[in-house]
């Protein structure tokens, strides 16, 4: 049994938040979704999931400093963020995972990457 099972979508692209979506309730989560980062900070806050899939390229606010800021809050410091990003570069990588991102995915999405992704964070 998953112990998530809450997510928070957080992508500008419609499409890639309803395939993330879709695949979370495929496998069994109940899915909470965001079109920015300061919508999706909001929602962590009130919505408090078991994890967070962020996008990177957002206007407004990145994924990162969303992250950053996610990280800095007690009220969500303990909730996993996983970056599923075009951003390939393994600096990307580091950084996300320096800004406080437990897992680092790099689109296209794949459900089996998501999956696994989501199984690293669970068993944190």
């Amino acid at each position: 049994m998953s112990k998530f099972r809450k997510l928070l979508v957080i992508d500008d692209s419609e499409l890639d938040r309803v395939t993330l979506q879709k695949i979370a309730e495929k496998n069994g989560y109940a899915v909470v979704t965001a079109s920015d980062g300061p919508e999706g900070i909001e929602k962590a806050k009130s919505e408090k999931p078991d994890c967070i899939l962020m996008d990177v390229v957002m206007p407004t606010l990145s994924g990162f400093e969303a992250t950053r800021i996610l990280r800095d809050d007690p009220v969500t410091k303990a909730i996993p963020v996983i970056i599923c990003s075009t951003k390939s570069l393994k600096t990307d990588e580091m950084w996300g995972k320096r800004q406080g991102a437990v897992e680092y995915i790099v689109k296209p999405i794949k459900e089996a990457e998501v999956i696994a992704a989501l199984k690293r964070a669970e068993s944190r």
